[in-house]
């Protein structure tokens, strides 16, 4: 081995098993950010649902502030 293999190659692995160790933490680096993003969707999810919940209960019996709003079709949006 010259030094340029041994100053990158520590473990004295061979290439193979390098390259899929490589590929391994790459994986696993990847699996991390998809789960940072996930449970941050969640947290923000749950904190929407616990302000909900914090509410009065007056406030969740108030009419609907747009009542004809279900009732519009599509010629009443085309007309628009």
């Amino acid at each position: 081995m010259n030094s340029d293999e041994t100053s990158t190659n520590l473990l004295g692995v061979s290439n193979k098993s390098r390259l899929a160790g490589d590929v391994l933490m790459l994986m696993l680096k990847g699996a991390g950010y998809a789960a940072i993003v996930v449970l941050s969707i969640w947290a923000v999810i749950a904190i929407i649902a616990l302000v909900g919940r914090a509410l009065p209960e007056e406030s969740r019996q108030q009419p609907d502030p747009t009542p004809l709003s279900w009732d519009m079709s599509i010629t009443d949006l085309k007309r628009v």
